[in-house]
């Protein structure tokens, strides 16, 4: 083919498919209709699709323009870890509601992916793709993996959603069929099985060198967290709606689901085979990925040495850091792609600050939580205090008023030269401060990168943290290699690797006060069981975890019945002294309509949801079992419903939640 013919039909494609995208699945126009009969024939073109996929916006940190630019370190910000100026709906029952249209309930990408393989695996067994075979199987490994990996966020979003693997005609009785929801233990197997044929043919090591692209390393880490994710969620919400032939769950009402039986045979064998599945997928990442070294030093000049385990978040070039399995490049200077992350870091995080809750939770280095009695911990009347003697996670990439933050200046960035003291009252979203509390997690002290570090998609810490907790989870024990995967964390983030020694003195009551992963479905955890929680909470600190986390162990139901008051840093201590002016006269505000930061006769710490008495969540977030999952628009019961009857539809609503538009959880 010649090079301007490829170029014309390269961007019809991307024109098809990127039309494609703002049609709702019911009413596009089959895609095998309009895509070039030459095109996927070769190696070169299957690459160009399986590339072009990168940027479907559906992997960690892979973001589309419109948004802030923020990817993974913004993920985070609706939760117990970290708090914004937009605070979610979510946890205010009544006000998050049904939509008319939207939501997740989507198959966009994933008809992307059935079109793929239903056109190249024919081709490939047919021996009529040109290229070489163990670069063109990659490509389908990819693939394979991409549509695990969307099937993965439906499941997060929705439970229960439909196994599509066909390009659909155009046939309105053949798609409204084809709505019919699986069971979302079913829709985990079918994720299971693309996960391993991706394995399968997936390449050991990324093809481009760079690890830009999915290597066998990332289907295994993506296996472990799919199957430790469905594990949790089917234990901690078991006997629930929530779950498959849990009392009151909606898809036994349709005649399709009705006679729905596990494949392990039961619930809890399902669980069991999945957290098998979890362990033997992580260990095989654990076993081959060393973790990065930690100096336990913050770089403050050029003259000091850097740090990996510092610099792996921050890197312009993140290809050698042996932890990473899977980083995406930016260009900001020659494709104006830009990352935003280190600019905002520089400063105020873009009014996303870290919980008091976040911050209290990290151990004393001594390896004992801070409310023990030989703690040493130092208080919080200062940041500095916090940080002292600390997890050297929160010690490295909590920031500190006078640290320096940029070692090369550039005159592409003036914001955050040298740290100063939280600017609580800005106009500026790049200046802002929202809790006090602020990381520097992928800050780079070069200027010149302010806009296009790295961002990580996999590490293999991860499976060491899947490893410890679906071992835990499963055996009631800590076993040999989650022993030593638990000491080579702790030991990397300047912690007493005698993880008992804080088993022993935590006490679940205190640690309740600060993470609300210390509960699921409403009751305290064993102090074993919390602490690898901990430890995950800890290492992940920014990564977009979070929510993930909270979901799967059904950590917000104490919320339904005990308000959270989030809160900040200790404004109402000495540090108050950093607003007041030349006369002694504060610069900051309370007690107004208009006021600027919480008072003192509400709490010492900032509550920054408590400032005017005007904010949804003034009285601290609440809770429904309903939010645990997404509901699913009205649009979607109206056009598969026949006659316009939606009780008709194949399509069933999600646990406590409603079919209409624009109504709330029932109950409220």
């Amino acid at each position: 083919m010649k090079p301007i013919q490829f170029i014309a039909l390269l961007m019809l494609v991307t024109s098809v498919l990127t039309s494609a995208c703002n049609k709702d699945f019911l009413d596009r126009e089959p895609l095998s209709n309009i895509t070039p009969e030459d095109f996927l024939w070769s190696q070169a073109d299957l690459e160009s699709y399986s590339l072009n996929m990168y940027n479907n916006n559906t992997l960690p940190s892979h973001y589309g323009p419109g948004t802030r630019g923020f990817g993974m370190m913004g993920v985070d910000e609706h939760t117990d870890n970290m708090a914004s100026q937009e605070y979610s709906m979510k946890y205010v029952p009544g006000e998050y509601r049904v939509p008319q249209k939207g939501g997740s309930w989507d198959f966009t990408n994933i008809y992307k992916y059935n079109y793929f393989l239903k056109t190249v695996l024919p081709r490939l067994e047919a021996g009529k793709l040109k290229g070489n075979t163990s670069a063109i199987n990659h490509c389908i490994g990819e693939i394979y993996f991409f549509r695990a990996w969307d099937y993965f966020l439906k499941v997060q979003a929705l439970g229960d959603f439909p196994i599509i693997t066909d390009v659909m005609s155009d046939n309105m009785e053949v798609l409204t069929a084809a709505s019919k929801r699986a069971p979302h233990s079913e829709v985990v197997r079918f994720i299971l099985a693309d996960l391993d044929k991706a394995i399968q043919l997936l390449q050991d090591n990324a093809p481009d060198g760079r690890k830009n692209r999915l290597s066998r390393s990332c289907a295994y880490l993506a296996k472990s967290r799919v199957a430790l994710y469905e594990a949790t969620f089917l234990k901690y919400f078991k006997n629930t709606a929530f779950v498959p032939n849990g009392p009151g769950w909606p898809g036994a009402e349709k005649a399709y689901n009705a006679n729905y039986r596990y494949q392990a045979g039961n619930i809890d064998d399902e669980i069991n085979w999945l957290l098998t599945q979890a362990m033997t997928s992580a260990a095989t990442v654990a076993d081959n990925f060393p973790l990065v070294n930690n100096t336990g030093k913050l770089q403050q000049s050029l003259q000091d040495p850097p740090n990996d385990y510092y610099d792996m978040f921050s890197a312009y070039d993140m290809s050698k850091f042996s932890e990473v399995l899977l980083w995406r490049q930016f260009d900001a200077y020659g494709t104006s792609i830009r990352n935003n992350v280190s600019q905002y870091a520089s400063a105020g995080n873009f009014r996303i600050g870290l919980t008091r809750g976040y911050v209290d939770n990290f151990l004393m280095e001594n390896g004992l939580p801070i409310y023990d009695n030989d703690s040493r911990y130092k208080g919080d009347d200062y940041i500095a205090d916090v940080r002292k003697q600390r997890d050297n996670r929160l010690w490295l990439f909590l920031k500190e008023p006078g640290q320096v933050n940029v070692l090369k200046e550039s005159n592409l960035v003036q914001l955050g030269i040298t740290e100063t003291y939280p600017i609580l009252t800005s106009s500026s979203e790049a200046l802002a401060y929202f809790t006090g509390y602020t990381i520097r997690k992928g800050l780079n002290n070069d200027a010149l990168h302010a806009f296009d570090v790295g961002s990580v998609v996999f590490r293999a810490t991860e499976a060491y943290l899947n490893y410890m907790e679906a071992c835990y989870e499963k055996t009631n024990t800590i076993d040999g290699k989650a022993d030593l995967y638990w000491k080579a964390i702790r030991a990397r983030a300047k912690v007493n690797t005698d993880y008992n020694r804080t088993i022993a003195a935590t006490k679940m009551t205190e640690e309740a006060k600060n993470d609300w992963a210390a509960y699921s479905g409403g009751q305290l955890i064993s102090p074993t069981l919390y602490n690898i929680r901990r430890e995950r909470r800890c290492e992940f600190i920014g990564e977009g975890f979070r929510p993930m986390d909270l979901k799967r162990w059904r950590a917000m139901d104490q919320l339904i019945t005990s308000k959270y008051q989030v809160e900040g840093f200790k404004l109402w201590g000495p540090m108050q002294e950093w607003y007041k002016d030349a006369s002694g006269k504060l610069t900051i505000t309370y007690g107004t309509p208009n006021a600027t930061v919480s008072g003192p006769n509400i709490s010492k710490y900032l509550r920054p949801y408590q400032k005017t008495g005007k904010e949804f969540v003034y009285n601290g977030y609440g809770w429904t079992m309903a939010h645990y999952l997404e509901p699913i628009a009205y649009q979607h019961f109206l056009i598969t419903a026949a006659g316009g009857d939606v009780s008709a539809s194949p399509i069933y609503q999600n646990p406590g939640w409603p079919i209409g538009a624009n109504l709330p959880p029932v109950g409220f």
